[in-house]
């Protein structure tokens, strides 16, 4: 890292203006959250792998910004000549900047890797010291990187109605009505999904992400794709030309954005509205340029007249996020295959910590056994996490994971977007939490799952947390809401069962997934960020249920679930809004080993019996005999009134309730 600090400051030395300070982003030309493997020069730079950061680079300085799911991680990561900022914690990039660097500082960026908002974000910040901000003509850190990944060459393959449920001429339709509503005669879509759903192709550009490195321009009258031509057949090619898409090579979208700019990339004067459904026969009054200022770079945004941008969110985000029938029953029919896949990973590593540890298992509690085992036999959080790809891979329509799997055993499971690696990664522990946070991508839907086991005997402060978390996942996932609801409003129902003993979590609650794209799409979330306020919660939305708890050193906690926004069944309907409820669409046992049942109210329970049936019912098609067996226990939950009464008494069960306890702990085979 020594070395790569050196060259890049060198580099910065030489540059025309110097420079006083370079920052380095996560993000790709796309604004991604998850880049290819070349696109991560953050990474390079720094030595951190998280998916989210922010490096900047002074003459004598090196700090590294990232929020609370990475704190740990970066800790462990960055070396002793980086200084970790904590986002919500520390003074922003730009604060910092503006309030340490002198007057009239230049602060390199590449323009290609910034997107627009922030870019003039950091401007605003920047011009009370007349500091400036300097877009380079190449990247920097590209420079330096000796040894940096290739670009790849695969293939685009287009997405089928059976599975998008709509057609890429309904879709720029919609598109087109809503650029001539804003007055736009065209729009630049940089997002990759965005692209991806558009245009109904996908591609594996990026890992576990199936999208394809491209542009698109849309108008009035044309739809353009910038890709790298290789990566089109002749089948994809005669797909796009048939929906009326001209491919251009990648590197196009840079001057067609300029004749955009000067109206001069779409010659065509005459607009058939049976083909976009615009009714003028020019672009007459639409003189703007839809431009979404999150997703677009600074260096494509440089090309308008900036009079002449739309700046605000892309219409196709809120389009692709209400799922339409087909994406809906899709999406339902991955999770079904993904929980088979969950419970028969959770039956082998079962009977595998009881054989090679001597573990009292998924249901029993006990002191773990003294059982030797031959080293070949161990289980690692990547073996194990290896093992339920494995399982994954066996069902319909797999295509890959929707991203790492986060594989954790104890502390490691308090890093919140762990990510093991082979040569470092710890060996389970049947004395230890196990969370495991993972997800597929299917061809009709992607999936994002989470489950915290222990096959030993939890303590009573890991139960009483689990059982915070759990009441909380609860209450979010039966809220009724009326429309208008923001995730801002609601994720607090996660965290309430937390605050009552002081405890809280650095991540937010929910986020939307994508239909067999992105495991992590908007606009709208669950969160306590200011941004959640931004979109409401409408029918078809997906979203994630994830709330936690992270006893830094010790173990971490988190349970997901995917849920379905749906009308609610109200007996009133106050001020005429309609309400809304979650329908879960994930399905997968919670271990009753690890809840106290005294905190679990007799509604927590039944609901918790009501979800375990349905579990039982969904997954027993996908089932063999003895992982039917497995399920069938580990969905039995003491009854209510047994819940009432233990919480009556405390935690010591009364003397009628113990045998009814005692026949439910034991396994199905000893029971009478």
């Amino acid at each position: 890292m020594a070395d790569i600090l050196a060259s890049l400051r060198s580099s910065m030395a030489s540059h025309s203006p110097p420079l006083d300070a370079l920052v380095v982003p996560s993000e790709d030309y796309h604004q991604s959250e998850y880049v290819s493997a070349r696109d991560k020069r953050r990474q390079f730079v720094s030595g951190f792998t998280g998916s989210a950061g922010l490096a900047l680079i002074t003459k004598n300085e090196a700090r590294l910004w990232t929020d609370g799911r990475y704190f740990l991680q970066a800790m462990q990561q960055l070396s002793d000549q980086w200084k970790l900022m904590r986002i919500g914690e520390d003074p922003t990039v730009d604060a910092w900047i503006s309030d340490n660097l002198q007057r009239e500082a230049a602060i390199g960026i590449d323009p290609w890797c910034v997107s627009v908002d922030t870019a003039q974000r950091w401007e605003r910040a920047f011009a009370k010291k007349e500091q400036k901000l300097v877009q380079t003509s190449t990247n920097l850190v590209d420079e330096v990187w000796k040894n940096r990944p290739p670009a790849e060459i695969n293939p685009v393959v287009d997405h089928p109605l059976e599975f998008s449920g709509r057609s890429v001429t309904e879709k720029l339709k919609d598109l087109r009505v809503k650029l001539a509503n804003e007055k736009a005669h065209g729009i630049i879509i940089a997002a990759l999904d965005e692209v991806a759903w558009l245009y109904n192709i996908r591609g594996s550009d990026v890992s576990y992400s199936p999208v394809v490195h491209a542009f698109a321009i849309v108008t009035l009258n044309s739809a353009f794709l910038y890709v790298d031509k290789r990566k089109v057949s002749s089948k994809v090619s005669s797909f796009l030309q048939k929906n009326g898409i001209e491919v251009r090579e990648y590197g196009a979208v840079s001057s067609d954005v300029a004749k955009l700019a000067s109206n001069q990339l779409d010659q065509a004067t005459g607009v058939i509205s049976s083909q976009n459904g615009v009714c003028e026969n020019d672009t007459g009054d639409n003189y703007l340029i839809w431009v979404d200022p999150a997703s677009c770079c600074y260096a494509l945004f440089s090309k308008l007249d900036a009079n002449m941008a739309l700046l605000q969110q892309s219409p196709l985000a809120l389009a692709k996020a209400l799922k339409n029938p087909v994406e809906l029953e899709g999406l339902k029919n991955a999770h079904i295959r993904d929980g088979a896949a969950v419970v028969q990973f959770l039956v082998w590593l079962d009977k595998q910590m009881q054989e090679i540890y001597g573990a009292s298992g998924y249901f029993l509690e006990g002191e773990v056994a003294s059982k030797r085992r031959p080293e070949t036999t161990k289980l690692t959080e990547v073996t194990v996490s290896d093992k339920l790809e494995g399982f994954r891979a066996s069902k319909e329509h797999f295509r890959g994971l929707s991203f790492p799997t986060i594989s954790s055993v104890g502390p490691n499971a308090a890093i919140i977007h762990y990510s093991p690696q082979a040569e470092t990664c710890s060996e389970l522990d049947p004395n230890s939490i196990y969370l495991f946070d993972s997800g597929g991508q299917y061809l009709d839907g992607t999936t994002d799952i989470t489950r915290t086991v222990h096959f030993g005997k939890p303590t009573a402060h890991e139960k009483a947390c689990y059982t915070s978390v759990l009441k909380g996942h609860i209450a979010l996932g039966n809220a009724r809401f009326p429309n208008g609801t923001n995730g801002y409003a609601l994720d607090i129902l996660a965290r309430l069962p937390l605050w009552r003993y002081g405890l809280d979590y650095r991540h937010g609650t929910g986020h939307g997934i994508g239909s067999y794209l992105n495991v992590h799409e908007g606009p709208h979330q669950i969160s306590f960020r200011p941004h959640a306020r931004n979109v409401p919660l409408q029918v078809s939305m997906i979203v994630t249920d994830e709330p936690g708890y992270y006893e830094d050193g010790s173990f971490g906690i988190r349970l997901e679930n995917v849920l379905v926004i749906k009308e609610a069944d109200t007996e009133y309907n106050f001020g005429d809004k309609g309400y809304l409820s979650f329908d879960h669409i994930t399905w997968a046992p919670y271990q009753i080993k690890l809840i106290d049942l005294s905190l679990l109210t007799p509604e927590e329970i039944q609901w918790l019996d009501n979800y375990h049936s349905k579990c039982r019912e969904i997954l027993a098609p996908y089932m063999d005999k003895n992982e039917m067996e497995w399920l069938k226990k580990a969905t039995e939950t003491p009854s209510s009134s047994d819940a009432a009464a233990i919480a009556h008494l405390g935690s010591r069960p009364a003397p009628f309730i113990l045998p009814r306890l005692i026949r439910f702990l034991l396994p199905p085979f000893t029971r009478v």
